[in-house]
């Protein structure tokens, strides 16, 4: 078995072509030392490593950086054997700029590369033509036309692959040095004026000035109201199915503390949380149909004019849609903005982008307090309007802070021109972007469920002890909650609520756990239907509901994003300085809200 690595330019579908070598076996890595994520899998016999996509071997940002930093400490291991260099056959110009760096750095370290010329389906769709054989004598590399949208030329790849490894002796000869990647592409490439028209008439409707914006807007509206209003369905078959097999298994365990503990704890705190993991794989799935129908780029443009207004740049638009996920790798998105100064400003206003996390909370509340009110035939309803209007006011508050930071704390910090790459329209493909969306709500998942469960079972046991359930206010923890109280009552709630806060600074998403947890003991007996409705009938007011959403927009409630951010910052100050500056502004914006209704 040998180690291949994947790499090219971004762009080039490298990451649908690894997707179709390894299918469901692939895994993804943080190799020691470095942040950058590395994706492994089996390909037949082999072990193919996917790199993040560089633009060259000379890198220009950090993101870049530590990409070419793991791709050159691999290249030395001795168990890689072969480096496949992925190119985009509709701007090979631009892919084989890369390309002979990729080969120059193999040739060096005595390791075999195969040039993969991929989006042969669009050469073919427009009756276009790529002399592969010509371009492979001329750079001494095999060159293999392929496409990994529609499959075709995988298999001629895999018997090169295996052809090319039994060569137990490297004897590859580099390219020749004087090469220059357009004389290259002019003579042995496509012409790509028919590919490069009709990418303009697309981008003289998406980026003009009036009908660019107003598409971007419903799309921005579009995406919010599907993952409240739309995903209704999947989170109501969700909580059925959580419902009924809490009513199976209710009678089956011995009656006491276990079965209060499976009702309260298991059913009660960690299955309200699963009920909202249909909302993940929404999200991730919109966001793939942008990023993957080249729509994404183009949203940086956009955002870009308005963006630099407030001291950002447009490419700070992508890491702060990644957040909307999780602020983590948005965090390690921001690493692709050139300029020093606006890359500090976007991972400092990264944590005001309302992320997966707070989707729970947001929910919980929408449906506990706001009603079911629809207009347009049912197309949008009052708790999607909502739910946007939260996702808007942590937009609002980013921009307003990253003002301040620009012309306030680093008015001085140097600067740097934005620069960004069109890539090419296309249709994404459906089974791949499922798949990645199915899988990054597994894995948020199964991240989060871990904590989820530790904090449920410490909060239960304190919960329900000495007394049992229906003593909830007699418990060791209602002890700990009445001391807190006194910084939450002014919003209206009461204990419970300030213990769920201290709670979710482990992860935001615990929040809607230890509240299940509360109500599964105190109302046992209702076993786990919903805790919206529970919420509800017991006396939450709407100001004080509006109050704990407004906090939870601002408030930085994730111990891993701050340490996320003094690893990318190399400070332990500014993530402390951080995380008090948003939580007294998060619980300062939530007592004005909470003044204001009850008024």
């Amino acid at each position: 078995m040998a180690d291949i690595l994947l790499i090219g330019k971004p762009n080039t579908g490298k990451t649908l072509l690894f997707n179709r070598l390894t299918g469901l076996q692939q895994k993804v890595a943080n190799y020691p030392g470095v942040t950058v994520q590395v994706k492994q899998g089996r390909w037949d016999k082999n072990q193919l490593i996917d790199f993040p996509g560089t633009y060259s071997l000379t890198p220009l940002t950090q993101d870049e950086d530590v990409a070419v930093q793991e791709f050159r400490y691999q290249l030395q291991r001795r168990e890689v054997e072969l480096v496949l260099c992925v190119l985009d056959a509709t701007q090979l110009e631009r892919s084989l700029f890369f390309a002979l760096q990729a080969a120059a750095a193999a040739h060096r370290a005595e390791k075999k590369i195969i040039f993969v010329l991929n989006m042969m389906d669009d050469i073919i769709n427009n009756k276009l033509k790529i002399d592969s054989e010509g371009l492979a004598r001329e750079l001494h590399v095999p060159v293999v036309p392929v496409s990994g949208k529609t499959q075709f030329g995988l298999d001629v790849l895999k018997k090169t692959v295996d052809e090319y490894l039994k060569k137990s002796v490297f004897e590859t000869t580099p390219p020749p040095e004087t090469l220059l990647s357009k004389n290259l592409a002019m003579q042995y490439g496509a012409q790509s004026d028919v590919l490069m028209k009709k990418m303009n008439r697309l981008d003289q409707i998406f980026l003009s000035t009036f009908f660019g914006g107003a598409i971007f807007l419903v799309i921005m509206a579009f995406l919010f109201q599907a993952i409240f209003s739309w995903a209704t369905p999947l989170m109501d078959a969700t909580e059925f199915l959580i419902t009924s097999l809490g009513h199976m298994v209710s009678p089956l365990v011995p009656a006491g503390w276990v079965r209060d503990f499976v009702d309260g704890a298991v059913f009660g705190g960690i299955g309200t949380f699963v009920v909202f993991v249909p909302q993940i794989f929404i999200l991730t799935f919109i966001i793939g149909l942008m990023e993957d129908s080249g729509y994404l780029s183009r949203v940086a443009i956009i955002c870009h004019k308005p963006l630099r207004v407030f001291g950002l740049s447009g490419k700070s638009f992508i890491p702060f849609l990644s957040g909307h996920a999780c602020a983590i790798p948005a965090i390690y998105a921001a690493r692709m903005i050139e300029s020093p100064k606006k890359r500090l400003i976007t991972l400092l206003t990264i944590p005001l982008i309302s992320c997966s996390a707070r989707l729970p909370i947001y929910a919980l509340f929408i449906a506990a307090l706001i009603p079911k009110t629809k207009y347009l035939g049912g197309l949008v309803s009052l708790q999607g309007l909502v739910f946007f209007a939260l996702f808007l006011l942590g937009y609002v508050v980013a921009l307003l802070v990253s003002s301040f930071y620009s012309k306030v704390i680093y008015k001085s910090k140097s600067d740097a021109p934005f620069v960004i790459e069109l890539p090419a329209y296309r249709i994404p493909l459906l089974k791949p972007l499922l798949f990645r969306s199915v899988r990054s709500a597994w894995e948020f998942l199964s991240s989060a469920g871990p904590t989820i469960f530790t904090v449920v079972v410490a909060v239960w046991v304190l919960a329900y002890f000495p007394y049992g359930a229906g003593h909830l206010n007699e418990s060791w923890l209602a002890q700990i909650g009445h001391w807190f109280e006194p910084f939450v009552r002014p919003l209206g709630l009461d204990w419970r609520y300030g213990v769920a806060i201290l709670t979710s600074f482990i992860a935001r998403e615990v929040f809607v756990g230890t509240l299940g947890t509360f109500y599964g003991i105190d109302s046992a007996e209702d076993n786990v239907t919903g805790l919206a409705e529970k919420i509800g009938m017991g006396g939450l007011s709407l100001a004080s509901g509006v109050a704990l959403l407004v906090f939870y927009v601002i408030a930085l409630q994730c111990v891993s994003t701050l340490v996320t951010l003094r690893r990318e910052t190399g400070s332990q100050i500014i993530p402390i300085a951080v995380f008090l500056f948003y939580t007294l502004l998060a619980y300062g914006l939530a007592l004005i809200s909470y003044q204001l209704l009850v008024s």
